[in-house]
């Protein structure tokens, strides 16, 4: 207890060590993630629909496992042992990429690296939920996602850095440099996990007795709106793709996407602090107009500044998206089930991001990446109006 006590930044030790965690594999990440649009396309030679869906599909696959090992953390009320075994997974899939030859071998891999991210989000959740005091849920998970998006500014500029290094070599044979190296901060994370994190479920003593929260109605209708929500989720490819279709180079939308992921940074923390007092489903409101405003700059932006108040936009919306409703989850679960409830928000969101993207890949294909972002927009008006009907 006296351990728990200890504070860096006004939260707990557990929470720092944690976002030092997410920090270090989130630009393992990252340092793939702007190569791999033009990697799926030009090398591996998929087209426009197959390259959406097989991105929607790598968003949507971890959060099959997430409820699953949220209820399995709860039960046995270790959770560091799975936040170790799923960044673990991720870790070696990721630097296994650059030996890839086909889009299924591919998607193989990117498959187990979500299945890694499904088997650790919802128990490091509930251990970040554990480790924080009591009404500032928000500022711990906006404190997490702060650090976790500063490792996603990292990744793509040691990205860029790694493509001017290697710009010798062949484009396939860089982009596989990319996918090895990128193993290196993933297994400098898993030391930490190893020697400094700690378990905080074994402080909960009550016994689990069922999922009471989860027969919520109130909270059945915010899952709902979640679902709607993740209909309007586009993957980050799509905005790259915009990017490059007004004319931008790789390398320059790259510098595009990290952008985003500096707005993102700086907005995740502020945001998370704001929302303890502001009001948690307030904020969710909130990010879903800010999601229909940046799809719509999107899917009309025809010059610099557009595009760029778009991905800034872009920022803030999932600095909110992907920060808040966390907290309020956890907020909402009772002691013991915090894995299992902030597991079944995962769950529900994830499933519905894969038709989501598949709905975008077949809209640009079908039409221009215009009707994907507008798609993406209607859906996020549709949430934020029924987000009314969630009582506080």
């Amino acid at each position: 207890m006296e351990e728990r006590k200890k504070k860096i930044f006004g939260i707990s030790w557990n929470v720092f060590l944690l976002g030092i965690v997410s920090f270090l594999n989130d630009m393992s990440s990252e340092m793939i993630m702007p190569v791999m649009p033009s990697y799926l396309m030009e090398v591996l030679d998929a087209g426009k629909l197959l390259s959406g869906s097989v991105m929607g599909a790598i968003e949507s696959m971890s959060s099959l496992f997430k409820v699953a090992f949220g209820y399995v953390s709860d039960r046995f009320r270790k959770r560091k042992a799975f936040v170790f075994a799923g960044y673990a997974l991720s870790t070696l899939a990721k630097g296994a990429l650059a030996f890839t030859r086909y889009w299924w071998d591919f998607l193989l891999l990117r498959a187990l690296d979500r299945i890694g991210k499904g088997i650790r989000t919802a128990p490091r959740d509930a251990l970040i939920a554990e480790s924080s005091e009591k009404g500032k849920t928000g500022k711990s998970f906006g404190f997490h996602r702060m650090m976790d998006t500063l490792g996603a500014v990292a990744g793509p500029l040691v990205a860029i850095a790694l493509i001017e290094f290697l710009k010798s070599l062949p484009a396939e044979t860089a982009y596989r440099y990319i996918f090895l190296l990128s193993a290196v901060p993933g297994a400098i994370s898993l030391f930490v996990i190893i020697l400094f994190v700690k378990d905080r479920g074994g402080e909960v003593k009550k016994k689990i007795k069922g999922i009471s929260t989860l027969k919520n109605r109130n909270l059945q209708l915010f899952l709902a709106v979640v679902a709607i929500g993740a209909l309007g989720r586009y993957s980050y490819a799509f905005t790259m793709w915009k990017a490059q279709e007004l004319g931008y180079s790789v390398v320059q939308s790259i510098a595009f996407y990290a952008l985003f992921n500096l707005i993102y940074a700086l907005s995740a923390y502020p945001l998370g602090v704001y929302s303890d007092t502001f009001g948690k489903k307030r904020m969710i409101t909130l990010g879903f107009g800010v999601a229909a405003l940046a799809a719509l700059a999107f899917a009309y932006a025809r010059n610099f500044y557009t595009l760029i108040a778009a991905f800034v936009l872009y920022g803030i919306y999932i600095a909110i998206e992907d920060t808040i409703p966390r907290a309020y989850m956890a907020d909402l679960a009772r002691e013991y089930e915090k894995g299992t409830i902030i597991g079944a928000y995962h769950t529900v969101f994830g499933v519905f991001v894969f038709p989501a993207s598949v709905i975008a890949g077949w809209l640009w294909g079908s039409y221009s990446l215009a009707y994907t972002f507008t798609f993406a927009a209607a859906m996020n008006v549709v949430a934020m109006v029924l987000m009314a009907f969630v009582r506080e």
